[in-house]
């Protein structure tokens, strides 16, 4: 098997390929961090001063914060967590966004401002794990045992919404899924990469995968 992060996983897999389980998932927001730097312990978005440098890989992280505030200026930065909190440190940007569950997993303890998943979605996925392995393997004992149905279903909604919208790592898109009882409730938006414009749409179903997934 290969593990890998739900949010990285396009929306469709090479032919012989599966997801064969999603574990329990951590949480989905996205987390603004400023810490060590001029602007002190991350408060908010609004907080930033104005021409604040963010940073980030992401094209919908960068989409959604240019709606709220277009007059930041987006930096690109990648690598791995303690890659990008090193060149935050060291002044690279005066803000990055981060994903909540890569900073928990890792056991980071840095100063952090939790975004609204509802109001900002976050990836289709994010949060979760995929654990992937070829067709004939995916009623392995073992890879049933690490599945969470509320969570398979969660995924499923929102993995539907990136399906539909042909949804990659070029495009801006954030979903949602949150189950109450025997439902579900999905929040998908799509954004130009210069934040001006955002398209958003609500939907509810039955919280069983199929439906889930015909949602999105």
């Amino acid at each position: 098997c290969a593990v890998h992060s739900m949010k990285d996983m396009p929306g469709e897999l090479p032919p012989g390929l599966a997801i064969a389980g999603i574990p329990a998932r951590e949480d989905v927001r996205d987390a603004l961090i400023t810490f060590g730097g001029p602007l002190g312990d991350a408060e908010s978005l609004a907080a930033l001063p104005s021409g604040a440098r963010l940073g980030t890989a992401s094209l919908r992280r960068q989409a959604q914060a240019l709606y709220l505030r277009p007059d930041l200026d987006v930096v690109m930065m990648r690598g791995n967590v303690d890659t990008r909190l090193a060149k935050l440190a060291a002044g690279e940007a005066d803000a990055i966004f981060l994903a909540n569950a890569g900073l928990n997993r890792l056991g980071f303890d840095v100063p952090r401002a939790l975004i609204d998943p509802v109001a900002a979605p976050p990836a289709p996925g994010q949060g979760a794990l995929a654990v992937e392995t070829r067709e004939g393997d995916v009623d392995q004992p073992w890879a049933v045992a690490l599945r969470c149905q509320a969570t398979t279903i969660a995924v499923a909604a929102e993995r539907g919404a990136l399906f539909a919208l042909e949804g990659s790592c070029r495009t801006a898109i954030g979903a949602h899924a949150v189950i109450t009882g025997d439902r579900l409730r999905l929040i998908v938006e799509a954004l130009t990469p210069d934040g001006r414009q955002r398209f958003r749409q609500e939907g509810e179903t039955a919280a069983d995968v199929d439906a889930a997934q015909a949602l999105g």
